[in-house]
């Protein structure tokens, strides 16, 4: 698509208020719901009235045929025969549909619009090899968990239809996006210019384009698919065995990072008997040099893994083609000792000093995003890096998060109500809870922002009749627990 085409749709597009709010005023609220979840019919009884903004809705979002004249009306200032020569479109006599997916997708400041290849449901059949994935729950789940600090240069490796440089465009100075794809890219380019943003595309494999460079922040939603070495669609697929695509990037973000920079991304990790996830992923990273964060927010077993990414492809198990799929796969499982497969988030940050690693299963419902949340823990672990002594970490002043909770559970007994558990609870970012008990508690009660903590623990020591060296000892770890977790805050950080 060039550059005027991409102009003129982008003001077509504008004029028939097909954007984000535009989308959801036709629809409405529950409709839209429904449509999101592929339930197509709310969609159709809210868009009858032929309207530019309903008939766009109807052609690229419901996947239906729309006379041409209306879809003439809609996309004022484009021939659709040009349009359908772009791809855009695809015209049969007096009837129109879609060629390529063309959605709006907004944020909190507005709203974009992404061109992709169509689903299988839209195709009506399997998805070709180099399909060009469209905005999909791993690409939204990656932008909530992606911090949003300004930078000045970001990477987003295998861009795909580039909904990760949209969302870097808000914060980055500058962004690089690459793809081994020539049809992502293509795609992706025309998103770009479609949305009036600037954005260097190269294209290559991994981090072969950009070798020799830094950049302040690299995001990445890699073909993290685990299983046979093959490549049946480009999207996902990277022809490494197992999770060796993940390990590659985790292996490879940490040297096109500037010092200080961040890189966030999307996982998978083998679950293998006898063998500990944490171990596994920790196994990736150099022994210096790195920050890193793994959150597990899903683990899958063998035969639902395969079966999800089957049907995600638009192949039906049941067939002669996902029969054989399936039973390769597996066997591949079997053959590798695979007893599920782990699915998250990872977080890094270059730094100067000890690779510091948290591993955290978080398979529990939470709502917040975990962009922020992300910014905040590496905030925390430098705070802690630069505390590290004993005596660092007690002449420190602190105060307990705002959002932190202190539940207790009891039991009845003989002789009334026996607590059984006394745990911390942060009610925001990933809800951890931390079990405590009675020493613990009463130490935090006292951390209000005004006497340091060897002063607090010095208190404590007192008014319970336990020697103050042993309370110290005791306490020393606990405290950097509690902030790495954000339980307790240094005030500077609160």
């Amino acid at each position: 698509m060039t550059d005027d085409f991409c102009l003129r749709l982008a003001d077509s597009l504008r004029g028939a208020d097909y954007d984000g709010d535009g989308v959801v005023a036709a629809l409405g609220e529950q409709a839209h719901a429904a449509l999101g979840r592929n339930e197509p019919e709310p969609a159709r009884r809210a868009t009858r009235g032929g309207s530019p903004v309903e008939t766009l809705i109807r052609l690229f979002l419901v996947g239906d045929a729309e006379p041409r004249e209306r879809v003439a009306a809609a996309l004022t200032g484009l021939d659709l025969d040009e349009a359908a020569a772009t791809g855009l479109l695809r015209v049969d006599g007096g009837t129109v549909r879609a060629g390529l997916d063309l959605r709006p997708h907004a944020d909190e400041d507005g709203s974009w619009w992404v061109l992709a290849d169509l689903d299988s449901d839209q195709l009506g059949g399997p998805v070709g090899t180099d399909h060009v994935l469209g905005i999909g729950h791993a690409s939204l789940s990656l932008a909530r968990a992606t911090t949003r600090r300004p930078v000045g240069t970001v990477l987003d490796l295998g861009t795909g239809c580039g909904v990760q440089a949209l969302h870097a465009s808000r914060h980055a100075g500058a962004i690089t996006a690459t793809d081994l794809s020539s049809r992502a890219l293509a795609l992706a380019s025309a998103t770009f210019r479609l949305n009036g943003l600037k954005v260097e595309t190269l294209r290559g494999s991994w981090f072969e384009p950009v070798e020799g460079r830094g950049f302040d922040q690299v995001v990445c939603n890699p073909p993290f698919v685990v299983g046979p070495p093959r490549v049946d669609y480009v999207y996902r697929d990277s022809g490494l065995a197992g999770d060796d695509a993940s390990a590659l990037v985790v292996r490879g973000v940490p040297k096109v990072l500037n010092p200080g920079g961040t890189g966030q991304f999307l996982a998978s990790w083998l679950h293998r008997r006898g063998e500990d996830w944490a171990d596994r992923v920790t196994s990736w990273l150099p022994d210096e040099g790195v920050d890193a964060w793994f959150v597990q927010r899903d683990v899958a077993e063998p035969a639902l893994y395969v079966g999800t990414w089957l049907r995600d492809a638009g192949i039906d198990p049941r067939s002669a083609e996902g029969s054989a799929k399936a039973a390769a796969w597996l066997d591949w499982f079997d053959e590798n000792g695979v007893s599920g497969v782990g699915f998250g988030f990872v977080t890094l940050r270059a730094t100067d000093s000890d690779t510091e690693v948290a591993c955290e299963d978080l398979r529990h419902h939470y709502d917040d995003p975990l962009g922020e949340e992300a910014g905040r823990w590496l905030d925390r672990v430098a705070w802690l890096r630069a505390h590290a002594s004993a005596e660092a970490l007690l002449a420190a002043t602190y105060v307990v998060a705002p959002t932190v909770v202190l539940e207790r559970v009891a039991e009845p007994g003989d002789d009334g109500w026996r607590e059984v558990v006394r745990r911390l609870h942060r009610t925001d970012g990933p809800g951890w809870q931390q079990e405590t008990d009675e020493l613990v508690t009463a130490l935090l009660a006292g951390c209000r922002g005004a006497l340091p903590m060897g002063e607090l623990l010095a208190l404590l020591a007192a008014g319970h009749g336990v020697p103050a060296g042993e309370v110290v000892a005791a306490a020393v770890p606990v405290v950097a627990d509690l902030v790495t977790h954000g339980m307790l805050l240094p005030v500077e950080l609160a």
